[in-house]
Protein backbone atom coordinates (compact mmCIF):
# COMPACT_ATOMS: atom_id res chain seq x y z
CA UNK A 1 0.00 0.00 0.00
CA UNK A 2 1.18 3.27 -0.84
CA UNK A 3 0.51 6.52 1.55
CA UNK A 4 0.99 8.77 -1.31
CA UNK A 5 -2.78 7.92 -2.08
CA UNK A 6 -4.14 6.69 1.07
CA UNK A 7 -3.46 9.95 3.75
CA UNK A 8 -1.96 10.17 6.66
CA UNK A 9 -2.69 6.90 8.65
CA UNK A 10 -1.26 3.95 7.03
CA UNK A 11 -2.49 1.01 8.34
CA UNK A 12 -3.10 -2.30 6.20
CA UNK A 13 -5.97 -1.93 4.90
CA UNK A 14 -9.09 -3.82 6.30
CA UNK A 15 -10.88 -7.01 4.56
CA UNK A 16 -14.16 -6.41 2.75
CA UNK A 17 -15.53 -3.32 2.20
CA UNK A 18 -14.42 0.05 4.06
CA UNK A 19 -14.77 3.38 3.91
CA UNK A 20 -12.16 6.09 2.65
CA UNK A 21 -12.77 10.32 2.42
CA UNK A 22 -11.85 11.47 -0.81
CA UNK A 23 -11.32 15.13 -2.43
CA UNK A 24 -12.67 15.27 -5.77
CA UNK A 25 -13.81 17.49 -9.24
CA UNK A 26 -16.19 16.59 -11.61
CA UNK A 27 -18.33 13.44 -11.25
CA UNK A 28 -17.96 11.56 -8.67
CA UNK A 29 -21.14 9.58 -8.99
CA UNK A 30 -20.04 8.55 -12.42
CA UNK A 31 -16.86 6.76 -10.96
CA UNK A 32 -18.17 5.30 -8.17
CA UNK A 33 -21.10 4.16 -10.63
CA UNK A 34 -18.09 2.88 -13.24
CA UNK A 35 -16.12 0.82 -10.36
CA UNK A 36 -19.49 -0.28 -8.78
CA UNK A 37 -18.87 1.17 -5.85
CA UNK A 38 -20.70 3.65 -3.29
CA UNK A 39 -20.01 7.06 -3.11
CA UNK A 40 -21.96 9.48 -0.72
CA UNK A 41 -21.32 13.15 -1.86
CA UNK A 42 -20.66 15.75 1.34
CA UNK A 43 -20.06 19.09 -0.77
CA UNK A 44 -18.95 19.59 -4.01
CA UNK A 45 -15.17 18.74 -3.27
CA UNK A 46 -15.45 15.66 -0.80
CA UNK A 47 -17.28 12.79 -0.23
CA UNK A 48 -17.45 9.31 1.47
CA UNK A 49 -16.44 6.27 -1.07
CA UNK A 50 -16.99 2.27 0.25
CA UNK A 51 -15.02 0.26 -1.66
CA UNK A 52 -13.25 -3.02 -0.99
CA UNK A 53 -9.44 -2.62 -0.92
CA UNK A 54 -9.09 -4.24 -4.68
CA UNK A 55 -10.60 -1.15 -6.03
CA UNK A 56 -8.37 1.12 -4.19
CA UNK A 57 -5.87 1.98 -7.10
CA UNK A 58 -8.32 1.52 -9.56
CA UNK A 59 -10.28 4.37 -8.00
CA UNK A 60 -6.75 6.38 -7.46
CA UNK A 61 -6.48 6.08 -11.28
CA UNK A 62 -9.11 8.90 -11.98
CA UNK A 63 -7.95 12.13 -12.63
CA UNK A 64 -11.03 14.38 -10.63
CA UNK A 65 -9.73 12.05 -7.68
CA UNK A 66 -7.29 15.13 -6.19
CA UNK A 67 -6.68 12.73 -2.72
CA UNK A 68 -7.60 9.81 -0.31
CA UNK A 69 -7.80 9.54 3.01
CA UNK A 70 -8.29 6.41 5.66
CA UNK A 71 -11.05 7.27 8.54
CA UNK A 72 -9.83 7.66 11.94
CA UNK A 73 -11.23 6.78 15.61
CA UNK A 74 -12.21 9.56 17.39
CA UNK A 75 -13.12 9.38 21.59
CA UNK A 76 -15.27 11.72 23.23
CA UNK A 77 -13.06 14.15 25.75
CA UNK A 78 -14.51 14.08 29.38
CA UNK A 79 -20.48 25.77 40.53
CA UNK A 80 -22.15 27.48 38.53
CA UNK A 81 -19.47 29.17 35.68
CA UNK A 82 -21.74 31.00 33.93
CA UNK A 83 -21.18 34.27 36.44
CA UNK A 84 -17.38 33.71 35.64
CA UNK A 85 -17.90 33.65 31.98
CA UNK A 86 -19.91 36.65 32.17
CA UNK A 87 -23.05 34.64 30.38
CA UNK A 88 -25.70 35.43 32.84
CA UNK A 89 -25.21 38.91 33.07
CA UNK A 90 -26.05 38.72 29.41
CA UNK A 91 -29.47 36.82 30.11
CA UNK A 92 -30.54 38.91 32.53
CA UNK A 93 -29.71 42.19 31.47
CA UNK A 94 -29.93 41.81 27.19
CA UNK A 95 -32.82 38.78 28.11
CA UNK A 96 -30.84 36.61 25.71
CA UNK A 97 -31.85 32.97 25.40
CA UNK A 98 -30.72 31.58 22.29
CA UNK A 99 -34.57 31.39 20.78
CA UNK A 100 -34.41 31.62 17.32
CA UNK A 101 -31.17 29.62 16.96
CA UNK A 102 -30.04 26.22 16.73
CA UNK A 103 -27.46 24.14 18.88
CA UNK A 104 -26.29 21.40 17.01
CA UNK A 105 -24.78 18.62 19.60
CA UNK A 106 -22.72 15.98 17.80
CA UNK A 107 -22.19 13.27 20.48
CA UNK A 108 -23.14 10.14 21.90
CA UNK A 109 -26.94 11.14 22.27
CA UNK A 110 -29.40 13.21 24.08
CA UNK A 111 -31.83 11.53 26.99
CA UNK A 112 -34.87 13.47 25.22
CA UNK A 113 -37.19 12.93 27.95
CA UNK A 114 -35.10 15.10 30.24
CA UNK A 115 -37.28 18.19 31.60
CA UNK A 116 -33.92 20.35 30.46
CA UNK A 117 -35.18 19.74 26.78
CA UNK A 118 -38.59 20.58 27.08
CA UNK A 119 -41.01 23.69 26.65
CA UNK A 120 -43.18 24.56 29.89
CA UNK A 121 -46.02 22.51 28.45
CA UNK A 122 -43.82 19.58 28.34
CA UNK A 123 -43.14 19.10 24.11
CA UNK A 124 -39.60 18.93 22.73
CA UNK A 125 -37.34 21.55 22.15
CA UNK A 126 -35.30 19.01 20.12
CA UNK A 127 -36.02 19.83 16.17
CA UNK A 128 -34.10 16.35 14.93
CA UNK A 129 -32.32 13.80 16.63
CA UNK A 130 -30.52 11.36 13.98
CA UNK A 131 -29.40 8.10 15.64
CA UNK A 132 -26.44 6.78 13.39
CA UNK A 133 -26.52 3.51 15.68
CA UNK A 134 -29.52 1.73 14.90
CA UNK A 135 -31.10 1.14 11.78
CA UNK A 136 -34.53 2.51 10.83
CA UNK A 137 -36.02 5.45 8.59
CA UNK A 138 -32.41 7.17 7.94
CA UNK A 139 -32.33 11.32 6.81
CA UNK A 140 -32.85 12.43 3.13
CA UNK A 141 -29.76 11.69 1.42
CA UNK A 142 -27.81 9.68 3.50
CA UNK A 143 -27.81 5.86 3.91
CA UNK A 144 -27.75 4.70 7.49
CA UNK A 145 -29.11 5.26 11.21
CA UNK A 146 -32.96 6.80 12.08
CA UNK A 147 -34.33 10.03 12.29
CA UNK A 148 -36.26 10.96 14.45
CA UNK A 149 -38.86 15.00 14.35
CA UNK A 150 -39.94 16.97 17.10
CA UNK A 151 -43.37 15.13 16.24
CA UNK A 152 -41.90 11.71 16.70
CA UNK A 153 -40.70 12.85 20.19
CA UNK A 154 -43.28 14.62 20.96
CA UNK A 155 -45.90 12.03 19.99
CA UNK A 156 -43.50 9.37 22.15
CA UNK A 157 -43.43 11.75 25.81
CA UNK A 158 -47.47 11.94 25.03
CA UNK A 159 -46.67 8.42 26.50
CA UNK A 160 -46.49 6.84 29.78
CA UNK A 161 -43.19 4.98 29.32
CA UNK A 162 -42.19 7.01 26.26
CA UNK A 163 -38.88 5.13 26.03
CA UNK A 164 -40.97 2.37 24.93
CA UNK A 165 -41.89 4.16 22.15
CA UNK A 166 -38.47 5.92 21.38
CA UNK A 167 -35.44 4.08 23.08
CA UNK A 168 -32.96 6.13 24.58
CA UNK A 169 -30.55 7.92 22.53
CA UNK A 170 -27.92 8.52 25.10
CA UNK A 171 -26.35 4.78 27.11
CA UNK A 172 -23.03 7.27 27.90
CA UNK A 173 -24.51 10.07 29.14
CA UNK A 174 -22.08 12.48 27.74
CA UNK A 175 -23.96 13.78 24.91
CA UNK A 176 -26.74 14.93 27.28
CA UNK A 177 -23.91 16.52 29.83
CA UNK A 178 -22.49 18.39 27.08
CA UNK A 179 -26.36 19.82 25.20
CA UNK A 180 -27.16 20.70 29.10
CA UNK A 181 -24.32 22.88 29.06
CA UNK A 182 -24.84 24.69 26.19
CA UNK A 183 -28.75 24.34 26.03
CA UNK A 184 -30.20 23.30 29.12
CA UNK A 185 -32.91 25.01 30.90
CA UNK A 186 -32.87 24.37 34.48
CA UNK A 187 -36.69 22.96 34.19
CA UNK A 188 -36.05 20.32 36.89
CA UNK A 189 -33.30 22.20 38.67
CA UNK A 190 -34.69 24.31 41.32
CA UNK A 191 -33.32 27.47 39.82
CA UNK A 192 -29.87 25.69 40.76
CA UNK A 193 -29.37 25.18 37.00
CA UNK A 194 -29.68 26.41 33.72
CA UNK A 195 -27.81 26.28 30.66
CA UNK A 196 -26.57 29.10 27.83
CA UNK A 197 -28.97 28.97 25.79
CA UNK A 198 -32.13 27.49 27.50
CA UNK A 199 -34.12 28.53 25.01
CA UNK A 200 -32.20 27.54 21.68
CA UNK A 201 -33.48 24.70 19.86
CA UNK A 202 -31.79 21.31 19.32
CA UNK A 203 -31.19 18.96 16.59
CA UNK A 204 -28.97 15.93 17.85
CA UNK A 205 -26.38 13.63 16.14
CA UNK A 206 -25.49 10.22 17.65
CA UNK A 207 -22.58 9.07 16.67
CA UNK A 208 -21.25 5.79 16.15
CA UNK A 209 -21.51 2.00 16.20
CA UNK A 210 -24.26 0.56 18.76
CA UNK A 211 -22.42 0.36 22.25
CA UNK A 212 -19.23 1.60 20.73
CA UNK A 213 -20.80 5.53 21.67
CA UNK A 214 -17.55 6.65 22.87
CA UNK A 215 -15.68 5.94 19.63
CA UNK A 216 -16.79 7.14 16.60
CA UNK A 217 -15.17 7.41 12.60
CA UNK A 218 -13.68 10.71 11.36
CA UNK A 219 -16.65 10.03 8.13
CA UNK A 220 -19.17 9.67 10.73
CA UNK A 221 -18.39 13.11 12.12
CA UNK A 222 -18.30 14.37 8.34
CA UNK A 223 -21.75 13.51 8.03
CA UNK A 224 -23.34 14.75 11.20
CA UNK A 225 -21.67 18.07 10.43
CA UNK A 226 -23.46 18.24 6.70
CA UNK A 227 -26.74 16.99 8.32
CA UNK A 228 -27.04 19.77 10.87
CA UNK A 229 -26.35 22.38 8.76
CA UNK A 230 -28.46 21.29 5.97
CA UNK A 231 -30.82 21.09 8.29
CA UNK A 232 -30.20 24.71 9.75
CA UNK A 233 -30.17 25.79 6.23
CA UNK A 234 -33.93 24.09 5.02
CA UNK A 235 -35.11 25.46 8.66
CA UNK A 236 -33.38 28.64 7.77
CA UNK A 237 -31.76 29.44 11.24
CA UNK A 238 -28.36 30.35 12.18
CA UNK A 239 -26.78 27.22 13.71
CA UNK A 240 -23.74 26.77 16.45
CA UNK A 241 -22.47 23.16 16.69
CA UNK A 242 -20.74 21.50 19.40
CA UNK A 243 -17.84 19.06 18.72
CA UNK A 244 -16.15 17.37 21.91
CA UNK A 245 -14.74 14.58 20.56
CA UNK A 246 -10.69 13.78 19.96
CA UNK A 247 -8.15 11.84 18.70
CA UNK A 248 -4.18 12.17 18.83
CA UNK A 249 -3.97 10.67 15.38
CA UNK A 250 -2.26 13.20 13.06
CA UNK A 251 -0.42 15.83 11.79
CA UNK A 252 -2.08 18.51 15.04
CA UNK A 253 -1.52 21.05 12.29
CA UNK A 254 -4.71 21.44 10.51
CA UNK A 255 -4.08 19.97 7.11
CA UNK A 256 -5.89 16.26 7.28
CA UNK A 257 -9.23 15.94 4.60
CA UNK A 258 -11.12 15.89 7.39
CA UNK A 259 -10.20 19.06 9.06
CA UNK A 260 -10.30 20.68 5.58
CA UNK A 261 -13.43 19.40 5.45
CA UNK A 262 -14.61 20.86 8.27
CA UNK A 263 -13.02 24.23 7.79
CA UNK A 264 -14.98 24.24 4.45
CA UNK A 265 -18.32 23.56 6.47
CA UNK A 266 -17.56 26.59 9.08
CA UNK A 267 -17.59 28.45 5.87
CA UNK A 268 -21.37 27.41 4.93
CA UNK A 269 -24.71 29.05 6.29
CA UNK A 270 -24.77 30.79 9.42
CA UNK A 271 -22.50 28.32 11.64
CA UNK A 272 -19.94 28.15 14.24
CA UNK A 273 -18.01 25.08 15.18
CA UNK A 274 -16.53 24.63 18.40
CA UNK A 275 -14.77 22.33 19.68
CA UNK A 276 -12.54 20.83 22.53
CA UNK A 277 -9.21 20.44 22.81
CA UNK A 278 -8.88 17.44 24.65
CA UNK A 279 -7.92 16.51 27.90
CA UNK A 280 -4.11 15.36 27.30
CA UNK A 281 -2.15 18.43 28.66
CA UNK A 282 -0.68 16.18 31.50
CA UNK A 283 -1.29 12.83 29.76
CA UNK A 284 2.70 12.01 28.69
CA UNK A 285 1.27 11.53 25.40
CA UNK A 286 3.31 13.68 23.72
CA UNK A 287 6.95 14.21 22.99
CA UNK A 288 9.14 16.32 21.21
CA UNK A 289 12.80 15.73 19.86
CA UNK A 290 15.51 18.29 18.24
CA UNK A 291 17.61 15.30 15.93
CA UNK A 292 21.40 16.31 15.26
CA UNK A 293 23.32 14.81 12.19
CA UNK A 294 24.15 11.49 12.81
CA UNK A 295 23.08 11.47 16.50
CA UNK A 296 20.58 8.71 17.94
CA UNK A 297 18.09 9.75 20.43
CA UNK A 298 16.00 7.62 22.95
CA UNK A 299 12.38 7.92 23.22
CA UNK A 300 11.50 5.80 26.13
CA UNK A 301 8.01 5.04 26.57
CA UNK A 302 5.92 2.68 29.02
CA UNK A 303 2.67 0.62 28.19
CA UNK A 304 0.71 -0.83 30.62
CA UNK A 305 -3.03 -1.68 30.33
CA UNK A 306 -5.92 -4.13 29.23
CA UNK A 307 -5.98 -2.76 25.52
CA UNK A 308 -4.66 -4.73 22.54
CA UNK A 309 -3.44 -2.62 19.95
CA UNK A 310 -2.09 1.45 20.24
CA UNK A 311 -0.09 3.40 17.76
CA UNK A 312 3.10 6.00 17.52
CA UNK A 313 2.35 8.77 15.31
CA UNK A 314 6.06 10.34 14.45
CA UNK A 315 5.90 13.56 12.24
CA UNK A 316 9.04 15.61 10.82
CA UNK A 317 10.32 17.54 8.24
CA UNK A 318 10.44 15.24 4.69
CA UNK A 319 13.87 16.63 3.90
CA UNK A 320 15.51 14.81 7.36
CA UNK A 321 16.57 11.39 7.39
CA UNK A 322 15.46 9.45 9.95
CA UNK A 323 15.85 5.60 10.67
CA UNK A 324 14.89 3.72 13.75
CA UNK A 325 15.35 0.81 16.21
CA UNK A 326 12.55 -0.90 18.01
CA UNK A 327 13.42 -2.13 21.60
CA UNK A 328 10.67 -4.11 23.57
CA UNK A 329 10.58 -4.35 27.31
CA UNK A 330 12.41 -7.87 26.71
CA UNK A 331 15.03 -6.47 24.64
CA UNK A 332 14.16 -8.28 21.77
CA UNK A 333 15.00 -5.33 18.65
CA UNK A 334 13.17 -4.92 15.33
CA UNK A 335 17.16 -3.96 14.21
CA UNK A 336 17.51 -0.91 12.04
CA UNK A 337 14.05 0.50 10.23
CA UNK A 338 15.63 2.38 7.06
CA UNK A 339 13.11 4.60 4.67
CA UNK A 340 14.55 2.01 2.10
CA UNK A 341 11.43 -0.19 2.89
CA UNK A 342 7.74 2.02 3.26
CA UNK A 343 6.55 -0.89 4.76
CA UNK A 344 8.26 -3.17 7.59
CA UNK A 345 6.37 -5.16 10.15
CA UNK A 346 7.94 -7.75 12.95
CA UNK A 347 6.97 -9.71 15.52
CA UNK A 348 8.51 -9.59 18.65
CA UNK A 349 7.40 -9.70 22.77
CA UNK A 350 3.95 -10.90 21.83
CA UNK A 351 3.51 -7.74 19.60
CA UNK A 352 3.05 -7.62 15.85
CA UNK A 353 4.40 -4.00 14.64
CA UNK A 354 4.01 -2.28 11.21
CA UNK A 355 6.15 0.96 10.73
CA UNK A 356 5.36 2.46 7.20
CA UNK A 357 7.37 5.94 5.78
CA UNK A 358 4.73 7.87 4.69
CA UNK A 359 5.08 11.00 2.19
CA UNK A 360 3.97 14.29 1.58
CA UNK A 361 1.05 14.95 0.96
CA UNK A 362 -0.44 17.40 -1.97
CA UNK A 363 -1.49 19.29 1.29
CA UNK A 364 1.19 18.74 4.00
CA UNK A 365 4.74 18.95 3.21
CA UNK A 366 5.68 16.90 6.15
CA UNK A 367 6.61 13.44 6.49
CA UNK A 368 4.39 10.88 9.06
CA UNK A 369 6.06 8.08 10.20
CA UNK A 370 3.29 5.68 11.53
CA UNK A 371 4.04 2.60 14.32
CA UNK A 372 1.16 0.29 14.88
CA UNK A 373 1.25 -2.25 17.78
CA UNK A 374 -0.94 -5.27 18.38
CA UNK A 375 -0.67 -7.88 20.58
CA UNK A 376 -1.01 -11.44 18.76
CA UNK A 377 -2.59 -13.02 21.77
CA UNK A 378 -5.66 -10.48 24.01
CA UNK A 379 -3.42 -8.00 25.39
CA UNK A 380 -0.80 -5.52 24.51
CA UNK A 381 2.78 -6.57 26.29
CA UNK A 382 3.34 -4.15 29.58
CA UNK A 383 6.23 -2.35 30.33
CA UNK A 384 9.11 -0.14 29.01
CA UNK A 385 9.63 0.69 25.20
CA UNK A 386 12.68 2.23 23.59
CA UNK A 387 12.40 3.77 20.18
CA UNK A 388 16.26 4.65 18.95
CA UNK A 389 15.45 8.14 16.92
CA UNK A 390 19.07 8.19 14.85
CA UNK A 391 18.99 11.04 12.42
CA UNK A 392 21.39 10.26 8.84
CA UNK A 393 20.62 13.89 7.26
CA UNK A 394 19.16 16.74 8.94
CA UNK A 395 17.98 20.22 8.15
CA UNK A 396 15.41 21.08 10.51
CA UNK A 397 15.79 18.10 12.85
CA UNK A 398 12.84 19.05 14.96
CA UNK A 399 10.22 15.68 15.23
CA UNK A 400 6.86 15.40 17.20
CA UNK A 401 5.24 11.84 18.24
CA UNK A 402 1.98 11.23 19.30
CA UNK A 403 0.39 8.05 21.69
CA UNK A 404 -2.94 7.55 21.59
CA UNK A 405 -5.70 9.87 23.87
CA UNK A 406 -6.44 9.25 27.37
CA UNK A 407 -9.61 7.72 26.95
CA UNK A 408 -7.91 4.86 24.95
CA UNK A 409 -5.10 4.02 26.91
CA UNK A 410 -4.84 6.12 29.80
CA UNK A 411 -2.79 7.66 31.71
CA UNK A 412 0.03 5.13 32.95
CA UNK A 413 0.80 4.50 29.15
CA UNK A 414 2.83 7.74 28.44
CA UNK A 415 6.67 9.06 27.30
CA UNK A 416 9.28 8.97 30.18
CA UNK A 417 10.30 12.58 29.17
CA UNK A 418 7.09 14.35 27.74
CA UNK A 419 6.21 17.46 26.29
CA UNK A 420 3.07 19.28 27.52
CA UNK A 421 2.77 21.46 24.28
CA UNK A 422 0.89 20.76 21.55
CA UNK A 423 -1.20 18.18 23.15
CA UNK A 424 -4.26 19.58 21.61
CA UNK A 425 -6.07 16.62 19.68
CA UNK A 426 -8.08 17.10 16.30
CA UNK A 427 -9.97 18.20 15.09
CA UNK A 428 -9.34 21.52 17.34
CA UNK A 429 -6.38 21.99 15.08
CA UNK A 430 -8.86 23.00 12.16
CA UNK A 431 -8.20 26.46 11.71
CA UNK A 432 -11.63 28.05 11.15
CA UNK A 433 -13.24 26.06 14.54
CA UNK A 434 -13.34 27.76 17.78
CA UNK A 435 -10.61 25.88 19.47
CA UNK A 436 -11.72 25.42 23.41
CA UNK A 437 -9.47 24.68 26.04
CA UNK A 438 -10.65 24.41 30.04
CA UNK A 439 -9.59 26.19 33.17
CA UNK A 440 -10.97 25.91 36.90
CA UNK A 441 -13.41 29.25 36.97
CA UNK A 442 -12.79 28.45 41.00
CA UNK A 443 -9.39 28.98 41.32
CA UNK A 444 -9.13 30.71 37.96
CA UNK A 445 -6.24 28.38 37.13
CA UNK A 446 -5.79 26.27 33.76
CA UNK A 447 -7.11 22.69 34.24
CA UNK A 448 -4.14 20.56 34.28
CA UNK A 449 -5.90 18.18 31.76
CA UNK A 450 -6.48 21.15 29.10
CA UNK A 451 -4.87 20.62 25.84
CA UNK A 452 -2.46 22.73 25.33
CA UNK A 453 -1.46 24.26 22.10
CA UNK A 454 0.18 25.82 19.51
CA UNK A 455 -0.55 23.51 16.49
CA UNK A 456 2.54 21.78 15.18
CA UNK A 457 5.35 24.02 14.11
CA UNK A 458 3.49 27.12 15.54
CA UNK A 459 1.22 27.48 12.49
CA UNK A 460 -0.99 29.09 14.40
CA UNK A 461 -2.72 29.76 17.32
CA UNK A 462 -4.89 27.42 19.32
CA UNK A 463 -6.63 27.47 21.88
CA UNK A 464 -8.43 30.21 20.57
CA UNK A 465 -10.08 30.92 24.30
CA UNK A 466 -10.69 28.78 27.59
CA UNK A 467 -13.95 28.21 29.32
CA UNK A 468 -14.79 26.09 32.63
CA UNK A 469 -14.19 22.33 32.77
CA UNK A 470 -13.71 21.49 36.61
CA UNK A 471 -16.81 20.67 38.38
CA UNK A 472 -19.54 21.73 36.12
CA UNK A 473 -23.15 20.77 37.03
CA UNK A 474 -25.17 19.82 34.09
CA UNK A 475 -28.14 17.21 33.16
CA UNK A 476 -27.65 13.62 33.74
CA UNK A 477 -28.79 11.49 31.40
CA UNK A 478 -31.68 9.07 33.31
CA UNK A 479 -32.55 11.93 35.54
CA UNK A 480 -31.60 14.84 38.04
CA UNK A 481 -27.34 16.38 37.39
CA UNK A 482 -24.14 16.08 37.92
CA UNK A 483 -20.80 17.34 38.05
CA UNK A 484 -18.36 16.70 35.07
CA UNK A 485 -15.09 18.19 33.83
CA UNK A 486 -13.36 17.83 31.03
CA UNK A 487 -12.98 20.35 27.79
CA UNK A 488 -16.09 18.34 26.71
CA UNK A 489 -17.43 20.48 29.11
CA UNK A 490 -15.95 23.92 28.59
CA UNK A 491 -16.36 23.68 24.03
CA UNK A 492 -20.72 23.83 24.82
CA UNK A 493 -20.08 27.07 26.76
CA UNK A 494 -18.70 28.78 24.01
CA UNK A 495 -21.48 26.66 21.55
CA UNK A 496 -24.05 28.35 23.64
CA UNK A 497 -22.31 31.77 23.33
CA UNK A 498 -22.46 31.39 20.09
CA UNK A 499 -26.17 31.02 19.49
CA UNK A 500 -26.58 34.19 22.27
CA UNK A 501 -24.91 36.25 20.09
CA UNK A 502 -26.61 35.12 16.81
CA UNK A 503 -29.83 36.01 18.02
CA UNK A 504 -28.64 39.10 18.88
CA UNK A 505 -27.29 40.12 15.68
CA UNK A 506 -28.89 37.41 13.04
CA UNK A 507 -32.63 37.22 14.80
CA UNK A 508 -33.34 40.02 16.72
CA UNK A 509 -31.51 42.05 13.64
CA UNK A 510 -28.78 43.93 15.15
CA UNK A 511 -25.90 42.85 13.26
CA UNK A 512 -26.91 40.46 10.05
CA UNK A 513 -23.16 38.72 9.84
CA UNK A 514 -22.57 37.97 13.08
CA UNK A 515 -21.76 33.88 12.41
CA UNK A 516 -18.56 32.13 11.24
CA UNK A 517 -14.87 33.63 12.03
CA UNK A 518 -16.58 37.13 12.82
CA UNK A 519 -18.18 35.42 15.98
CA UNK A 520 -14.31 33.71 17.05
CA UNK A 521 -13.12 36.93 16.71
CA UNK A 522 -15.06 38.52 19.20
CA UNK A 523 -15.21 36.17 21.48
CA UNK A 524 -11.15 36.40 21.02
CA UNK A 525 -11.32 40.01 21.74
CA UNK A 526 -13.74 39.84 25.02
CA UNK A 527 -12.11 37.26 26.63
CA UNK A 528 -10.42 38.29 30.01
CA UNK A 529 -6.94 38.67 30.38
CA UNK A 530 -4.73 38.62 33.57
CA UNK A 531 -1.66 40.92 34.59
CA UNK A 532 1.75 39.06 33.83
CA UNK A 533 0.62 36.61 31.15
CA UNK A 534 1.36 37.10 27.55
CA UNK A 535 -1.45 36.79 25.12
CA UNK A 536 -2.25 35.25 23.33
CA UNK A 537 -0.69 31.83 24.89
CA UNK A 538 -0.24 27.94 24.56
CA UNK A 539 -2.71 27.64 27.36
CA UNK A 540 -5.11 30.30 27.47
CA UNK A 541 -5.29 31.18 23.98
CA UNK A 542 -6.85 35.23 24.12
CA UNK A 543 -7.90 34.53 27.60
CA UNK A 544 -10.69 33.05 29.31
CA UNK A 545 -14.44 33.42 27.98
CA UNK A 546 -16.69 36.37 28.92
CA UNK A 547 -19.41 37.06 26.99
CA UNK A 548 -20.74 40.43 28.77
CA UNK A 549 -17.26 41.92 26.89
CA UNK A 550 -18.00 40.65 23.73
CA UNK A 551 -21.36 42.57 23.88
CA UNK A 552 -19.56 45.89 25.53
CA UNK A 553 -17.71 45.50 22.16
CA UNK A 554 -20.22 44.72 19.85
CA UNK A 555 -22.95 47.31 20.99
Amino acid sequence: MSNNFTGNNPLPLPAGNFEVIVKYHGNIEQIAESLGIEAEILTESYAIITLDAGQLEELRQFSEIEYIELPKTLVYLLNRALRNSCIDQVQQRMGLSGKGTIIGTIDSGIDYTHPDFRNPDGSTRILYVWDQTSPGIPPAGFSAGNEYTAADLNQALMSSQPLDVIPILDTVGHGTAVAGVAAGNGRSGGGDYVGVAPEASLIVVRLGQKGQESFARTTEIMRAIKYIISRATELNMPVSINLSYGTNNGSHDGNSLFETYINDMAARWKTVISVATGNEGFAGHHYFGQAVANGTITVEFITVGNYSDFYLTLWKNFVDTFTFELIAPSGQSTGMITPLNELSIFTIDNMRITIVYGQPTPYNEAQEVFFYFEAVDDFITQGLWQLNVTATQVVQGGFDIWLPVTEKVGTETAFLRPDINTTLTLPSTAISVIAVGGYNSQINAVADFSGRGYTRSIVYVKPDLVAPAVGIITPRAGGGYDAFSGTSIAAPFVTGSAALMMEWGIVEGNDAFLYGQRVKAELQKGAKRMPGIVYPNREWGYGTLCLENTFTYLR
